[in-house]
């Protein structure tokens, strides 16, 4: 009689279910820093968003009755003078006819919007320009309110981001049944529901979330500032003998608002005095507000548009028509123009297709970004912040619902067994760091801490799984 053979040996898991523990637990890590970051910008999104649509960022909503003829700019800056005293440092013009003008004014206690009747010179309104609901809110959206640290903590959350949004494609990918990985599957229930909802709702808006997440870190400054703006920048030097001056056009923001486009954000400013560049302003005509003013409208500024002061014996006036400061909803027709405060000449002429291939890519993502182009982006972008927000509910839903009831401890997903998954994820982080410096950062330590730390500590690992 032949002998009975022994059991086999229980095959090991396949290797495509160790990956997907491995990419769950990294989805999972991801998420406890990135969840309430993703909730606070889409919160402050929407403010912003709906602040700008229904009431206006810089008073460029404030109604007027169309006159016959608008006093000369002059005229409208001594009554604007007369209700706040002090220095006038940007005019912003109308988006039509019965909107008002607005005056930015310096003074001692900082910056002054004024809101004017063009037609008739009342004045309807002065308020702090960074003091509102719209400001808070923006800097929260930048900064946490905590300067470069705020600032630094949202870049590492915005690369984050994109690794919960690439661990997460990769669980939903289907298995099975596409089409309940396309279609909300409502028949399910209790976690399964809810684990349907939120990879439903995150594929679908997870390339807008890659694109909002990108145009952010756009921003930050240490992959936006110290990389990718240094390295697709405008050049000065295509402003042919045209001297320079010690200033950068990031000079001319204020606070954590940016007015001017990003690609000449760190682009050295043009010098007024040396008699170069070309004519503007005719030899012999009176360089001032009006006259400058006059001259954009001529090379072709229509609507809203904003005129910057010199600042200093060789600063220059500056013309600027930006989306991303809601002068309109078209990108592509964004300009930048400076203009000698003596001579009246044109030392610099930038328009969109001036830009490097970034550039041109951060002149469209921001307006899109802030919803400015148009009413389709508004509603597109309020439907996103909304589905950010539930994407990350039904995350920590789950998470709850997934957790054994009075357990205090993590519950992260479980490290599959028997695979080196360590070394990829190593690769991985070592790639993203050199791409994301902080954010790579962050993943060599986490890795660090769950293949060191949590493998040989008993203590730690049960607190966590």
């Amino acid at each position: 009689m032949a002998t009975s053979q022994p059991n086999p040996a229980p095959s090991a898991h396949p290797l495509s279910e160790k990956f997907y523990f491995a990419a769950w637990r990294w989805h999972f890590y991801a998420g406890l820093f990135v969840v309430p970051f993703l909730i606070m910008l889409a919160v402050t999104g929407l403010m912003m968003m709906f602040i700008t649509q229904f009431d206006g960022r810089d008073g460029e909503t404030i109604t007027v009755t169309q006159g016959t003829a608008e006093l000369s700019i002059a005229d409208q800056s001594a009554a604007v003078l007369a209700a706040q005293p002090g220095t006038i440092a940007e005019w912003i013009g109308p988006k039509a006819p019965d909107l008002a003008a607005v005056f930015r004014v310096k003074t001692e206690d900082g910056q002054r919007l004024v809101a004017l009747d063009q037609y008739t010179g009342e004045v309807i309104e002065v308020w702090d320009r960074r003091a509102g609901w719209y400001d808070l809110a923006d800097n929260i959206h930048s900064s946490l309110l905590i300067g470069d640290t705020g600032d630094r903590l949202i870049e590492i959350a915005a690369g984050l981001g994109i690794v919960l949004v690439l661990t997460g494609l990769y669980l939903w990918w289907p298995r099975g049944n596409a089409a309940s990985a396309l279609i909300p599957n409502f028949r399910a229930r209790g976690r399964a529901l809810w684990k349907n909802l939120h990879a439903v709702t995150g594929f679908w808006m997870s390339a807008l979330l890659v694109v909002f997440l990108i145009s952010g870190l756009s921003w930050t400054g240490i992959w936006g500032g110290r990389m990718m703006q240094a390295w697709s920048t405008f050049p000065a030097a295509k402003w042919d003998n045209v001297p320079l001056s010690d200033d950068i056009h990031a000079s001319m923001n204020h606070g954590s608002a940016n007015d001017v486009p990003w690609a000449l954000e760190q682009t050295p400013m043009p010098a007024s005095g040396s008699g170069a560049g070309i004519t503007g302003i005719p030899e012999g005509q009176a360089v001032d507000a009006g006259s400058v003013i006059a001259l954009g409208r001529t090379l072709g500024m229509e609507g809203r548009f904003r005129l910057a002061y010199p600042g200093g014996g060789n600063g220059v006036w500056t013309i600027n028509r930006d989306s991303m400061s809601g002068d309109g909803d078209d990108p592509f027709i964004d300009r930048t123009i400076h203009v000698d405060q003596y001579s009246g000449k044109i030392l610099a002429d930038v328009k969109y297709e001036d830009y490097s291939l970034a550039g041109k890519a951060m002149a469209v993502g921001i307006p899109f970004h802030m919803g400015l182009m148009g009413t389709w982006s508004f509603v597109l972008n309020a439907v996103f912040c909304l589905a950010v927000i539930f994407v990350c509910v039904s995350g920590l839903v789950m998470w709850m619902k997934r957790r054994p009831a009075g357990a205090t401890r993590l519950a992260a997903p479980p490290e599959p067994a028997g695979m080196p998954f360590w070394k990829g994820a190593a690769l991985i982080a070592v790639l993203v760091s050199l791409a994301f410096p902080l954010t790579g950062l962050v993943l060599l330590a986490v890795l660090t801490v769950d293949v060191l730390l949590l493998g040989n500590l008993p203590v730690l690992k049960r607190a966590v799984s």
